[in-house]
């Protein structure tokens, strides 16, 4: 069974035991997360799409990590201009692991 659930506006599809890391989520490590907005769900030919959300269908995660991504550079140049700026980013992230879907 599978399942595509949108957070941190982005789409992702999700499966039972999946460990993925998404945009940061409120919560402390340990913590049980419940995703309602479930776009579709599926179990091989059973698709269910829905309009915009599956009424009644829910993820649920435990949040296994806190963190940050390692650091981006970004430099821009203008050529002959004397003009030169460099600037960094970190992006934080919550890893979570689906322990099961919920379909309606």
């Amino acid at each position: 069974m599978f399942a595509v659930i949108e957070t941190g506006g982005k789409q992702y599809r999700v499966a039972q035991g999946l460990v993925l890391k998404v945009e940061k989520l409120d919560g402390a490590v340990g913590d049980t997360l419940t995703f309602d907005r479930v776009l579709m769900v599926g179990a091989g030919a059973d698709v269910k799409v829905g309009r915009p959300y599956v009424e009644g269908a829910t993820v649920t995660a435990e949040l296994r990590a806190l963190g940050r991504h390692p650091k981006i550079h970004i430099i821009k140049f203008r050529r002959r201009k004397h003009h030169q700026k460099q600037m960094g980013h970190r992006q934080h992230y919550a890893e979570i692991a689906i322990t099961s879907i919920g379909a309606p």
